[in-house]
């Protein structure tokens, strides 16, 4: 089993960043109003990056670190992160 940490691009520009077992349900998710209470209100959201782990400590931790970090550095990671989404993979 697989967990991953994943971040969308929410309607209003902010970042969300969260953990899960499955990457496409979740963003359906909170794209159908029923995610995090954060994302309810910035619909339509967009994957922009996700990175699979093998325990879920791992991605929580990672999801923990990476809500602590300036939102300069959470784009680095997602425009520069050479495992990316790409368009046509995003959901």
């Amino acid at each position: 089993m697989m967990y991953y940490t994943y971040m969308v691009l929410c309607a209003d520009n902010t970042l969300y960043t969260g953990w899960t077992l499955d990457v496409k349900k979740r963003v359906t998710v909170h794209n159908n109003g029923m995610g995090a209470k954060y994302t309810r209100s910035r619909r339509p959201v967009q994957l922009v990056w996700c990175a699979a782990f093998s325990t879920r400590h791992d991605a929580m931790h990672w999801e923990r670190l990476i809500k602590q970090w300036p939102r300069k550095k959470k784009e680095q990671l997602y425009k520069n992160c050479i495992c990316r989404v790409e368009e046509q993979e995003r959901v």
